[in-house]
């Protein structure tokens, strides 16, 4: 019986002695302060499965690059339309060509073009051997403030001008200036003692010595050419204008 008993009370004793265990444990974590042991799953639990984390995005593959020029498959890009530069620069060209022509066309009986017309007068310098010409076929050449008409191409030649050296002006400015004594040049052949003054396109026979001088005509003036030129010369009225038909050289 007794034993019986002390049976009986040996599972008391130990349930004591493991809640003792466990109260002096749950007192030595919490002066630790370390949680509480976790109590041991069943034998029988399975773990769990953890959950299943955001899965990583597949990168994208690049493209392959364009074909550069000279590879296969490469193909030329489409021509863009024209803009007509060509044309444009042709019809500048024809134009630039048009004018040239047109300002060295001559456009007088001369030969002076409008290339020489063009400058203005007001920018020329007013010098003497300034040489000048208006609308008019006359040239003058500017002496002492007096404009002296060259009277012949062959006076115009014989003072050593070329059209270089001719200004082309307004009337308005021929009218600034007083009228000198004419440039002529006289014109004698060898087998004929007659002296000639040209004017314009005409010979003017000079009847005699002392009108020659009258007229202030100087040897250095006379040009001698052939009588069969002299000849050819259209006659025009003498000096004097009385003194008679003028004879040929």
């Amino acid at each position: 019986m007794t034993e019986h008993n002390a049976a009986e009370r040996r599972p008391a004793r130990d349930e004591l002695l493991d809640a003792l265990l466990d109260a002096l444990e749950e007192r030595h974590a919490a002066r630790a302060g370390a949680p509480p042991r976790p109590a041991s799953p069943p034998p029988s639990a399975t773990p769990p499965s953890p959950a299943p984390g955001p899965t990583a995005p597949t990168p994208a593959k690049a493209p392959p690059p364009p074909p550069q020029p000279g590879e296969p498959g490469w193909v030329p890009p489409p021509r863009l339309p024209t803009i007509g530069l060509e044309r444009a620069l042709g019809r500048m060209l024809f134009l630039v060509l048009a004018l040239t022509v047109l300002l060295n066309i001559p456009i007088t009986r001369y030969g002076v073009s409008l290339a020489r017309i063009l400058p203005d007068s007001a920018a020329l310098v007013i010098r003497d051997g300034l040489v000048v010409k208006g609308s008019g076929p006359e040239i003058y050449r500017l002496e002492d403030d007096k404009l002296r008409w060259i009277s012949s191409m062959e006076a115009f030649e014989h003072l050593g001008l070329t059209w270089d050296d001719v200004r082309v002006v307004e009337d308005a400015f021929l009218t600034r200036f007083q009228r000198g004594t004419p440039i002529h040049v006289l014109l004698k052949c060898e087998d004929s003692p007659h002296i000639y003054r040209l004017e314009g396109e005409r010979k003017r026979w000079i009847k005699d010595i002392a009108t020659f001088e009258a007229e202030g005509h100087v040897w250095g003036d006379v040009r001698f050419v052939a009588c069969e030129e002299l000849r050819a010369i259209p006659d025009g009225p003498p000096i004097p204008e009385d003194a008679g038909a003028p004879p040929q050289p």
